[in-house]
């Protein structure tokens, strides 16, 4: 194939919603509420449906704080943070912050959250709600995204209408082929930082993944700056992530042949 160009430095990236509902579906959650900092949640989800789900410790101190409010609506923060799949000198890419009021899921309603909640997030933490574990639904009122530096205030009704990005899946799987298996595509990539962004002791590694491309950290003595490879067209599925790879890998070097 030959005449491949490069695509825009600035082409698609994911909305503030996206990459809010991206990282909202990170593992490793904690609430904040009145007397309470940072409290472990076993698990969260945001399903399909638009409900923001939480399984905690039924004898733990976030189930306590509910039962203690008058109106049953708990006044709570929900943080969830995304740590790059890699090794970094700074491993936290960004954080979502859910605010809203937690409180218990209805008896009557707890077996559709249930497999609401497993629908996008089959959780073993599941099976001990109702006895060990206890259920509670985030009635959401503002969500923040912090990432790059910059802090974002996503809508509700914006966050709960985007999806996770659909290689969220698959992302550190990949990543950390590349690195083992790859290291002259990488190179590849790296060959997209403009050359004034490179001190002597500068190192690119891959810091994400997304449907809109690669994003790499370059780590050198006086910090960090992080670059985004975009893909010629958004990837939709992982199974298009592959032919994705290899058109981009085919801008770098300027052409390649078909497969």
């Amino acid at each position: 194939m030959t005449g491949t160009t490069r695509p825009a430095p600035d082409a698609l990236r994911p909305t503030a919603a996206e990459r809010a509902r991206t990282v909202a579906a990170r593992p490793g959650a904690a609430v904040c509420a009145a007397g309470i900092d940072g409290s472990r949640v076993l698990a969260h989800a945001t399903t399909a449906d638009g409900r923001v789900l939480l399984v905690v410790p039924t004898e733990g101190e976030v189930c306590a704080a509910v039962a203690g409010v008058a109106d049953g609506d708990l006044a709570a923060l929900v943080l969830v943070t995304d740590h790059a799949p890699l090794p970094l000198r700074d491993p936290v890419r960004a954080q979502t912050w859910l605010s809203g009021w937690l409180m218990p899921v209805r008896p009557a309603d707890q077996r559709d959250a249930t497999l609401a909640f497993a629908e996008v997030a089959p959780v073993g933490a599941l099976l001990d709600v109702g006895h060990r574990n206890t259920l509670l639904r985030l009635d959401l009122a503002e969500v923040v995204l912090g990432e790059g530096g910059a802090v974002v205030e996503v809508s509700p009704e914006a966050f709960l209408a985007a999806a996770p990005d659909p290689l969220a899946g698959v992302e550190a799987v990949a990543l950390q082929h590349l690195v083992a298996e790859h290291p002259e595509e990488l190179a590849l990539l790296a060959s997209w930082v403009p050359p004034g962004w490179l001190d002597d002791d500068a190192v690119v590694r891959p810091l994400g993944l997304d449907r809109g491309g690669f994003r790499l950290r370059i780590e050198q003595r006086s910090g960090c700056r992080d670059l985004r490879v975009p893909f010629g067209a958004p990837v939709t599925s992982p199974e298009a992530l592959g032919p994705a790879v290899h058109r981009l890998l085919c801008a770098a070097r300027g052409s390649c042949p078909e497969r």
